[in-house]
């Protein structure tokens, strides 16, 4: 519903939220002034005569207090006559906030809202499309029968409005009317299929939410809308995401084949009787032939693919689910790096997600492998997620992990949180059972917990020990002693009902400690739980068959008290026991087989997993969270043996391409866009970039894409026909003059420059009508000239190679002007001069220029201690100079020191373990250093803009030492000089996803602009940027290894705050700076 709240505040000021929420704020403290004494009946007096005043208002402060009271969870209801009179208001503000209230009590005041309901009606018509969507979303919420065809009528020809925002609120209607009315579905189907087609990426997830609930069999009508619903999914609202994955998931496994299958063949292989050998060749064939993918359902694979990076954890889940189910197994993978992530996220995140991982891990531990340190249970996690984390653990323990493992484990038993403890137990017991190799390690482990002071961990010991002893009982005489004296002590029901389950077991290889047990076991046995009780029987009755001389008579005392116990089922079982065990003229022929009832070779018990029969549902759903099914659980069904019919998704498009594209003069059809008025065009402007941009995106497809999607792009591309080559033209002009292209770009860039003009010219033909045609007769005119310049034009990119790139997406505004330009001449015309004024090529040498460091501080971190060097001590700090060594690298001083008594000989640099893409310069090996030598030497590394620590070994002629350097983010920067023009301009263009900002308190002596260029330049290697004004203090900067630009705003606002802004394509690094420039101008 967050559109629904853009929405309302999309007119008129935005200073009304915060004056509602202050009416809001004093309305609660006027109240809590009054005391606990002041009736609500009495407050809300107020409000009913300043809802019945003449004044709007009144009427508008009113309606905002009354909102700010349903924000606040209060009972408003008892204002709804006074409200409702105000529907039929001429003042839009005051309507908005009667339709927010009224949507909120409608279904509860049913009868008072059925006297609107012409006024609702009519509001359907309202020129203003929030007040239409308000009114069907308040006609929704009415829930009486009685409405049902006024309601079915508003829908339809909401479905067929204007404004994207009206039909996506028809999708939502939809929903609410079929949980009304059931019937209505044939009806509602129709709308729904009407609305599948909407090319808006803003009612495409409302419609499918629809379509989920009302008809999701119908599979039919997505046909012709999958690849418009895949393209248009990276631009789709957050939840509209998560529901079309979700739907696509389902639709992907009944239309294509299954990518997991393996040529394995037909089982029967042996020849028919009547079949030719023509015949079984082609059998042969058919069975050799690998597995192609449907090039729809790569599509649809592949646009899901950066929705992986989304911010939502609920779109990440989603595409996580998708891969596991249809995408094949070896491209599974990626999914795993992405919901590590997410385990950053709250506790409620956490939960969810681990337990989508724990039962990944089970069927492919290869995916979370190299990511097992994040599984290691941290002291502040719930004991809910250290369960999870726990059982993660043991599904990707293996041979050459497991002994990390375990020294991790028996932290964990340490761990106060005793639930947690014995968990772990149980998972020590479940490695020992998976992993042969260590089962004697964790039996001898779990041995020692048995003389823990902590009686619950001593429980859960013995329990795992009885499992693992059933596999290898022969072994363990000792154990089985052990344990049976642990029975005076131990007071946890389980525990001592499993010592006695052993001792009976083993009782032939214990024949002197068993009877004495069931002694002590007979003088208690009324005290005793009924688990306890039942294990004293039995072991009563193995010791009668065995050693009946010795417990002859204690047996009897035992099932003698058993005879009379409370519990039936001990009862029971004293009544089984006594006819079978003791012989008597009833006993059946049972009781010559007592022994081998009794004294059975017990299979061992198999460990598994809680979540190994979770895989059956799908992943994600509330289903697999409860491990049942729930109410409204679609199941995915199985791939088909054979892929039912891909035509049924080619849209029919050719015979319209061909209308638009013969002589090149298309554009003449172009002013039947004008047929709308402005506003209209403004509302439907999301509709056709959306609309460009999928075609575009399904262009790139390649070889995969279909005959749809190039039909499609050709007619872009007709379309924009002369529009593009004069563009294209101009780019090359400019290209040329500032040289900012490089020779491997040439390739790529042509691609790029035909994409972004098919989708500019799709976006501003309104704009250009007028001057169409005349370019599409100069385009004929000078075509033979363009040719040959072009040609010209990239002969002159080839020989000046500059390394800079310029971005495509800032030509985007550029205007084209209707005068053809035939030739790239070095004396630019005055109207081709303006037109260039605002192009902005962000990399343009003329902006980013590395000037001298401001501030090199003189701080320096330990390399290596002297008392671990064995008397050689290292230092370094960062010279902030450019690298010598590389452009890409980063140069640190390091300072080596010799503080013993004799010459240190040969020191250098031995192995690197680096991540992968970071280098390192290393200095020339030192022959020697003399007693308290000293020497400064230079080192140039790659550090790939980020903060990874570069590990390698500082060796001497005798030793070598591991050490680290760990760049501060500063430290990654290099000073660059710009005008504050020049600043702006890279500023506009880095906002959204590349901006982060914070505002922060600061310290009173911070207040100067000296104290904040020093505060500032301390912590980064930043240039000073010319201001204009007093309050606002620039910096900028560029990334040593990708050259990226780092924007840092500093602007002082009244009183002591002031608001911290940085601007990058680098929005890891441009975080953890603001993370670490915060503190420092907020401290004194």
């Amino acid at each position: 519903m967050s559109s629904n709240s853009f929405a309302y505040n999309e007119n008129s000021g935005g200073g009304e939220a915060t004056e509602l929420g202050q009416d809001a704020t004093s309305a609660i403290s006027n109240s809590g002034a009054l005391g606990l004494f002041s009736s609500d009946l009495k407050k809300n007096e107020d409000l009913k005569q300043m809802l019945e005043s003449n004044k709007d208002s009144a009427k508008l402060d009113a309606m905002k207090r009354i909102v700010g009271m349903i924000a606040k969870g209060k009972n408003a209801s008892e204002l709804f006559p006074a409200v409702v009179k105000n529907v039929a208001s001429k003042n839009i503000e005051i309507k908005k906030l009667v339709y927010v209230y009224l949507v909120r009590y409608a279904e509860e005041q049913q009868d008072l809202a059925l006297l609107s309901i012409s006024t609702f009606q009519r509001a359907l018509k309202d020129p203003n499309q929030l007040i239409r969507a308000s009114a069907l979303r308040v006609l929704s919420s009415i829930r009486v029968p009685i409405i049902v065809p006024i309601m079915m009528l508003a829908i339809k020809e909401a479905s067929a409005d204007l404004s994207p925002y009206v039909r996506k609120n028809a999708a939502h209607a939809i929903q609410k009317l079929y949980s009304l009315d059931p019937e209505q579905k044939e009806m509602l189907i129709e709308v729904i299929e009407k609305l599948l087609k909407d090319k808006s990426t803003l009612v495409a997830g409302s419609v499918v939410m629809a379509f989920e609930e009302v008809c999701p069999d119908r599979i039919d009508l997505i046909h012709k809308n999958y690849r418009k619903l895949c393209n248009l999914l990276v631009d789709v609202e957050e939840w509209g995401q998560v529901v079309i994955i979700h739907m696509l998931t389902r639709y992907a496994r009944t239309q294509f084949v299954s990518p997991w299958k393996e040529d394995d063949g037909l089982e029967d292989n042996e020849k028919n009787f009547y079949e030719s050998d023509e015949e079984q060749k082609e059998k042969a064939d058919k069975r050799k032939k690998p597995y192609t993918m449907d090039p729809d359902h790569r599509l649809l694979i592949r646009n899901t693919k950066p929705l992986l990076q989304s911010r939502n954890a609920a779109v990440v889940m989603a595409v996580a689910q998708l891969y596991w189910h249809i995408s094949p197994k070896s491209e599974a993978g990626i999914i795993s790096k992405s919901l590590v992530r997410l385990l950053r996220s709250s506790r409620e995140v956490q939960y969810i997600v681990l337990q989508n991982i724990a039962t990944m891990s089970i069927q492919r531990k290869g995916m979370f492998e190299p990511y097992l340190k994040s599984f290691y249970v941290r002291s502040t996690d719930p004991t809910m997620i250290k369960t999870l984390k726990l059982e993660i653990l043991t599904n990707l323990a293996n041979e050459a992990n497991i002994s990390t493992l375990l020294r991790e484990f028996q932290t964990y038993v340490k761990s106060q949180d005793k639930q947690f403890a014995a968990a772990t137990i149980q998972t020590i017991g479940r490695c020992a059972t998976n992993i042969l190799e260590v089962t004697d390690t964790c039996l001898n482990g779990l041995v020692c917990l048995l003389s823990n002071k902590d009686e619950i961990v001593v429980a859960e010991s013995v329990v795992v020990i009885k499992k693992l002893l059933q596999m290898q009982p022969a072994q363990h005489g000792e154990i089985i002693k052990h344990m049976a004296k642990l029975l005076d002590s131990i007071t946890v029901p389980v525990a001592r009902a499993s010592i006695l389950w052993l001792i009976g077991e083993n009782c032939e290889r214990v024949p002197i400690i068993a009877p004495d047990v069931l002694r002590k076991m007979a003088k208690s046995f009324t005290n005793e739980d009924d688990l306890v009780k039942l294990q004293i029987l039995n072991l009563g009755a193995k010791l009668y068959l065995t050693n009946s001389k010795q417990t002859k008579l204690l047996t009897q005392y035992i099932l003698n008290l058993g005879k009379y116990d409370q519990n039936y089922d001990i009862r029971d079982r004293t009544r089984f026991i006594r006819q079978l065990i003791v012989p008597n003229e009833k006993s059946g022929a049972l009781s010559k087989y007592a022994k081998k009832i009794f004294l059975a070779q017990k299979p061992a018990p198999l460990l598994e997993s809680p979540f190994k029969d979770r895989d059956h549902f799908q992943l994600g759903t509330l289903s697999h969270t409860l491990n049942t099914k729930a109410t409204g659980y679609m199941e995915l069904s199985n791939w088909p043996e054979v892929a039912p019919d891909p035509s049924v998704r080619n849209v029919e498009v050719i015979e319209l391409a061909k209308e638009w594209t013969p002589s090149g003069k298309a554009k003449k059809e172009k002013p039947a866009k004008k047929f709308y008025s402005e506003s209209e065009e403004e509302e439907d402007s999301s509709d056709s970039s959306s609309d460009s941009e999928g075609e575009s995106g399904s262009g790139e497809q390649g070889e995969e894409g279909d005959s749809e999607d190039s039909s499609e792009d050709s007619s872009s591309e007709s379309e924009s026909g002369s529009e593009s080559e004069v563009e294209n033209k101009r780019k090359d002009k400019r290209n040329s003059k500032t040289k900012g292209r490089g020779d491997s770009e040439d390739g790529e860039t042509e691609n790029e420059k035909s994409e972004t003009s098919d989708s500019s010219s799709g976006e501003s033909s309104s704009i250009e009508d007028s001057s169409s045609e005349s370019e599409s007769k100069s385009e004929s005119e000078s075509k033979s000239r363009k040719v040959t310049k072009e040609k010209e034009t990239k002969i002159k990119q080839d020989r000046n190679l500059v390394t800079k790139d310029v971005s495509l997406l800032d030509l985007d505004d550029f205007n084209p002007v209707s005068v053809p330009i035939a030739r790239p001449t070095p004396a630019l015309s005055s109207s081709l001069i303006a037109d260039l004024e605002g192009l902005n090529l962000s990399t343009s040498s003329s902006i980013i220029n590395v000037s001298t460091p401001v501030f090199v501080p003189m701080k320096t971190h330990v390399l290596l201690h002297r008392m671990s060097g064995k008397g050689l001590a290292a230092h370094y700090f960062f010279s902030r100079q450019p690298c010598i060594f590389g452009d890409k690298m980063v140069s640190v001083q390091v300072t080596l020191n010799n503080t013993t008594d004799r010459e240190i000989e040969n020191i250098h640099i031995g192995e690197k373990k680096l991540p992968t893409g970071m280098e390192m310069h290393v200095f020339n090996p030192i022959e020697s250093l003399e007693p308290e030598g000293s020497i400064t030497v230079s080192m140039g590394i790659d550090f790939c803009d980020s903060t990874q620590t570069a590990s390698f070994q500082l060796c001497t002629k005798d030793d070598c030492f591991n050490v680290n350097i760990q760049p501060p983010v500063g430290e990654l920067l290099l000073p660059v000089a710009m005008s504050e023009k020049d600043f702006k301009k890279e500023q506009g263009m880095l906002t959204g996803m590349n901006e982060t900002s914070t505002v922060i308190i600061l310290a009173p002596q911070n207040f100067t602009s000296s104290v904040i260029l020093q505060k500032i330049v301390d912590v980064a290697n930043v240039g000073v940027v010319p201001s204009g004004q007093d309050n606002i203090h620039r910096f900028a900067a560029k990334t040593v290894h990708s050259g990226s630009l780092m924007l840092v705003t500093v602007e002082l606002k009244e009183g002591s705050t002031a608001q911290l802004i940085i601007n990058t394509e680098k929005t890891v690094i441009g975080s953890v700076l603001l993370r670490e420039l915060k503190p420092v101008l907020s401290q004194g």
